[in-house]
């Protein structure tokens, strides 16, 4: 797998993930003229065996770990290793993923392969019937140690995220994926203008150091949607904690998968979510924060 090569370099402008904007500033009765900086939005189209199988908006940055999450949590591959080579060639204004694959799963992807045209923040664009929604999660196969992760441990990943996210201070535009210890020490963190494609990022570069998904767990400066319960179930990833709220389907999906799905994270506490209603311990009502 490699990112190498003239052809496959990004120009110095977009190098940082963003781009540079003149721009009018109004503030308090006064008027300004700055350059402001933006978070780069650009088609990535990912293709596997010379097929264009997705298009979507992507900060292009890590785009090799994007394209392996991505293969992944949509279930393209089982494993890292029906991925023989990923090749990223950088254009002007858009960007192509190579993917080759095994043939086995490129055969199955042949034979299931549907147009997905994707949006920003948007899980389920060119997807042609309801019916091939997949809104369900496989089981996972153990819960892990993330029953311990208490409210400490969630304070030191909120606290901890701001460090990790260099586009969003230049930008104040993209989303964060992280991915934390137990303790809530964050050991690396993924940004783009895309809460799915983020994630995806972050779970490439999991397969890439063969982390134990089941000693930690993923942090998100997003909401929690449906979509992001499900590709990180399916990579074996046992507790996903949120800044924002959950979707009620996100909910039902999590208790589906049994991952522990906590949201409306702060440094002073969190909101745990558990399908079907049903009490984790006995509490007084208390209003969840906004």
């Amino acid at each position: 797998m490699n990112e190498a090569g003239d052809r496959n370099e990004p120009s110095a402008a977009s190098a940082g993930g963003w781009q540079p904007r003149a721009a009018i500033r109004h503030r308090r009765g006064e008027v300004a003229q700055v350059e402001d900086r933006l978070a780069e939005e650009t088609p990535v189209a990912l293709v596997y065996n010379g097929i264009s199988h997705a298009v979507m908006m992507a900060t292009p940055l890590d785009l090799e770990q994007l394209a392996v999450g991505f293969s992944l949590s949509e279930g393209i591959i089982a494993r890292a290793g029906d991925i023989l080579d990923v090749d990223v060639v950088h254009g002007e204004e858009a960007a192509e993923v190579h993917i080759t694959l095994l043939q086995a799963p490129f055969m199955a992807l042949k034979a299931h392969r549907r147009a997905l045209a994707g949006r920003t923040g948007c899980g389920v664009c060119g997807i042609e019937s309801i019916q091939l929604l997949d809104l369900h999660a496989p089981p996972l196969a153990r819960a892990g140690a993330c029953a311990q992760v208490d409210a400490a441990a969630i304070a030191r990943a909120a606290a901890g995220l701001p460090a990790h996210q260099q586009l969003m201070r230049a930008t104040g535009g993209v989303h964060a994926a992280a991915w934390c210890e137990l303790d809530g020490t964050i050991r690396f963190a993924y940004e783009d203008v895309g809460r799915h494609n983020a994630l995806d990022k972050l779970i490439g570069r999991l397969v890439e150091d063969e982390q134990d998904t089941a000693l930690g767990f993923v942090f998100m400066s997003s909401r929690a949607s449906y979509e992001l319960v499900r590709k990180s179930a399916r990579v074996g990833v046992t507790m996903l904690a949120t800044i924002s709220a959950p979707s009620s389907l996100a909910v039902r999906i999590a208790g589906e998968a049994g991952m522990r799905l906590v949201s409306f994270c702060r440094n002073d506490g969190f909101v745990e979510y558990v399908a079907g209603g049903a009490p984790v311990v006995d509490a007084q009502p208390a209003a969840v924060p906004r």
